[in-house]
């Protein structure tokens, strides 16, 4: 018994690991490479897995992981400036499509009950399909793939009274918890619940462990805010990967959300890519090969009518037709949640097992068509990207500076930016440090700017500059050297301890480098001097004239940073012709005066 679970879990993992990669080659999408996957090993295929249900629900995690992540880059600030889109937009489309595929259905021959029920449950598109693809083709930012993100965010939104409603077409009383209007108060508790929770409960303790220093800690401590919210979810029958977004926006303030974000992305994107495979095994092939024509010119059919309602709806909100048309074909699918609702259907009689079997494989033929069409428009209308504008752009002259590092040093360059109204972000690996710096409401993020994938959670690839003002030596030179690897157009301005420091960052190619203790030792020099009694314009030369100097030997030395002797040399040389200077200078003064 173990044994074969290990094998099925090793072909999981190999399908995963080979799909992706196969589908990239052939340009058809890492999705439709899943999808197709696991209609090979599942049990209309080679029959390897027999029962896949078990598989989807836990598959089904990593679509939750997803929307936990996109709720940690929506502070809750910037959703309310997208309510008009989600909620206008969203609920056109919602009900719209429902109203026209409802009255299709029931035009068909359906009972009022199907019709209806029908309409709502493939109203919905799939969230988790339509990001990822989306993702992939680099378009989530470009406007249509935002305005596709809050029509599916509105979505999520309306399974929960789609879950309350569906017991009003019962003909009978329904069992289980989303089956009656006391069932979605219970929802709206939980979702309450979820939003105090993540806000009171959830910064305390991950400022807690990440003050320990334990990284498997903090992994293990973020899973189990998912995995608690999921029970939550499911508790009061509501969507878990709804509740997870909702918890991701509200911790999207907390200074936690880099780290998160990084540590949750690897198990996001496997159990995404196996819950693709799991809905690939779960196409009923008996049934569709014994209805191929109904079954797929069904698929077909919700395909081009939610497409029908989506592109105008586009239109609408000045999209032009190139990037409405993308609209429309990346939300024209059935989606995920479609099996919830019918799950709560059949407990409740609301349809029959053999129409809900129909219903499931139309919604799974709809997502699989999804990347071919989008394929199949980029073949016939060429490659180029709709040319809408990003979504939420900055101009170039407000775009954002990294500050890593928030010590003393980086917390003077972030007053200057803030005094002039430059967007900044703050990365410091100290927890104590992060807690202490943000009570005085400055903004700074934990998290490890070492770390590719912290860099990328900071959006480091927008970012107008890099501040490199870490105190640990190594720790500033293994960021200096990812930074400098993987985005050698941004610019860096570091901050060094001493002159071996300088030479170590000069070799990863950092240009603009301050020696933290040089310009203040220079000041304080000066005010030696006036207390010696020089005078002012003699204070002015000697410091400048040893600034000049010295930052000239320090360009020299680096060429024979390894050569003792010659840094020797180069130091008594220094000291003699700063001397000379000096005397040159006080002959000079003495003939003036004479």
């Amino acid at each position: 018994m173990v044994e074969g679970s290990l094998v099925q879990l090793a072909v999981l993992l190999a399908v995963a690991a080979i799909a992706a990669p196969i589908a990239r080659q052939l340009r058809i999408g890492s999705v439709l490479g899943y999808l197709a996957g696991g209609l090979v090993i599942g049990p209309y295929g080679l029959r390897i897995f027999a029962e896949v249900e078990n598989i989807l629900h836990v598959a089904e995690f990593g679509v939750i992981l997803l929307l936990f992540l996109i709720g940690l880059e929506l502070r809750p600030a910037r959703l309310w400036s997208m309510r008009k889109a989600v909620f206008g937009l969203g609920g056109a489309q919602v009900g719209i499509t429902a109203v026209v595929l409802g009255s299709v259905a029931l035009g068909a021959g359906l009972d009022w009950r199907h019709a209806a029920f029908a309409g709502l449950a493939l109203s919905l598109s799939s969230t988790a399909l339509v990001l990822q693809v989306l993702k992939e083709r680099k378009e989530l930012e470009l406007r249509h793939g935002r305005m596709s993100f809050s029509v599916l965010l509105f979505q999520d939104m309306a399974a929960i009274p789609m879950i309350a409603l569906v017991g009003l077409f019962a003909a009978g009383p329904m069992d289980g918890p989303g089956a009656s209007w006391t069932g979605a108060l219970a929802a709206f508790a939980a979702i309450g619940l979820t939003i105090v929770g993540a806000r009171f409960v959830l910064n305390p303790v991950y400022r807690l462990i990440a003050t320990i220093g334990v990284r498997e800690a903090m992994v293990a401590s973020v899973l189990l805010t998912v995995v608690l919210i999921e029970i939550l979810m499911r508790g009061v029958g509501l969507s878990p990967a709804l509740g997870a977004f909702i918890a991701g926006v509200v911790l999207a303030d907390s200074e936690y959300r880099h780290e998160i974000s990084a540590d949750l992305a690897p198990f996001e994107g496997l159990l995404l890519g196996l819950f693709f495979v799991a809905v690939g095994m779960s196409l009923n092939l008996l049934l569709v090969m014994e209805q191929p024509l109904v079954l797929v010119g069904a698929a077909a059919g919700l395909i081009a009518m939610k497409a029908l309602v989506l592109w105008p709806l586009g239109r609408w909100q000045g999209l032009k037709p190139r990037s409405a048309g993308r609209f429309s074909l990346a939300l024209s699918q059935g989606g995920e949640f479609a099996f919830v609702l019918v799950s709560v259907a059949l407990a409740g009689a609301v349809i029959a097992p053999g129409f809900a079997d129909r219903l499931l494989i139309i919604v799974t033929l709809s997502m699989i068509a999804t990347p071919i069409l989008l394929f199949l428009e980029d073949v016939l209308l060429g490659e180029e990207k709709p040319t809408e504008p990003v979504y939420d752009d900055m101009p170039k002259e407000e775009g954002h500076v990294i500050i890593a590092g928030f010590g003393r040093f980086g917390q003077i360059v972030a007053r200057v930016l803030a005094a002039r109204r430059i967007p900044f972000t703050a990365l410091d690996t100290s927890a104590r440090q992060v807690d202490f710096v943000r009570r005085f409401g400055n903004k700074i993020y934990y998290g490890d700017p070492s770390r590719l994938d912290i860099l990328e959670a900071a959006q480091v690839g927008s970012a107008r500059g890099f501040v490199l003002a870490i105190d640990d030596v190594e720790a500033s030179l293994r960021t200096a050297a990812l930074v400098t690897r993987h985005y050698p157009h941004l610019p860096v301005y570091a901050r060094a301890r001493d002159r071996q420091h300088v030479h170590r960052l000069m070799d990863l190619g950092v240009k603009v480098i301050e020696r933290e203790t040089f310009l203040s030792a220079l000041e304080l020099s000066e005010h030696v001097l006036r207390g010696l009694g020089l005078d002012e314009p003699t204070v002015r030369r000697t410091t400048q004239a040893f600034a000049e100097m010295d930052r000239r030997r320090l360009f020299e030395d680096y060429q024979h940073a390894t050569d003792a002797e010659k840094l020797r040399a180069n130091a008594m040389k220094q000291a003699e012709e700063l001397e000379e200077l000096f005397r040159q200078d006080a002959e000079q003064k003495q003939a003036s005066a004479g």
